[in-house]
This record gives structure tokens, C-alpha cells and sequence, in this order.
């Protein structure tokens, strides 16, 4: 008889244990998911647009190059081209439209930069959420 009482005790004990389990790994993937969302930096910064596209085979994202100068300097040598890559915050077509329109102008980029990004958001961890004209 008592045999048979801890065969039940065990049995009752795995849903809670299941349980326990699967409420701890989605709070650490919420809290993961909360971490890597939060801003690590903001700015700007100034160059030409050359090139804005919209990728992917599933998760569509708004992707972009900012040639940052670099290509000649004072004295006639030619330095490298300083390329920054960055990702348009949220699918937000007006900045993306604001983007294409002005390239080979020189713009400015206001970014937040996140901890780490999830492939549904973009390739890099620059969100572009504003542009201006630089005259």
C-alpha cells in the first residue's frame, strides 16, 4: 500500500515541475527580449545616402549605407571611404521614403543603438528614426 502512495506523489509531482519550468524559461526570455530593446546610445551622424533597400525572404527589413567622406584628401591621395551601415527603426516608411528621395545629398541620421537585435528587426544595430536635408 504505501508502495503504491509514492508511485502517485511522484506522478502529481511532474505537471507542477513542467510547470515551474516552462514560467522560469518565459520569464528569462522576456527579460532577454526587455534587456536587448533598450537603448544603449543615441545620435547622429552626417554623410550620403548610397544605398537604401528593403530585404529579406521572410521578415522584411529597411536597410541602408551612409558614406561617412573619406574618398580624397587635401594634398590629392585617396584615403578609404568610411561606410556605416544602419537599419530603419520599426518598418517606418516615412523615413525610408525621406531616405530614397535624398540620396547623393548630403544628409543627417538621427540612430538609437540597441544591445543586441532580433532578425524580425534588421541586420544592424543602428535604428534610423529621423533625416534631415544638410544644406
Amino acid at each position: 500500500m504505501e508502495n503504491s502512495q509514492s508511485t502517485t506523489i511522484k506522478k502529481s509531482s511532474w505537471p507542477k515541475r513542467i510547470t515551474i519550468a516552462f514560467i522560469l524559461l518565459l520569464t528569462i526570455f522576456i527579460s532577454y527580449v526587455f534587456i536587448c530593446g533598450i537603448t544603449y546610445s543615441e545620435g547622429s551622424r552626417t554623410g550620403i545616402a548610397i544605398k537604401v533597400s528593403k530585404k529579406g525572404y521572410l521578415f522584411k527589413t529597411y536597410e541602408g549605407t551612409l558614406n561617412l567622406g573619406g574618398i580624397s584628401s587635401e594634398n590629392g591621395t585617396l584615403l578609404p571611404m568610411k561606410i556605416w551601415d544602419f537599419s530603419i527603426a520599426k518598418h517606418d516608411t516615412a523615413v525610408f521614403n525621406k531616405i530614397t528621395s535624398t540620396q547623393g545629398k548630403e544628409v543627417r541620421l538621427y540612430y538609437k543603438e540597441v544591445l543586441k537585435t532580433f532578425f524580425w528587426q534588421g541586420d544592424t544595430k543602428y535604428y534610423i528614426y529621423k533625416v534631415e536635408v544638410v544644406n
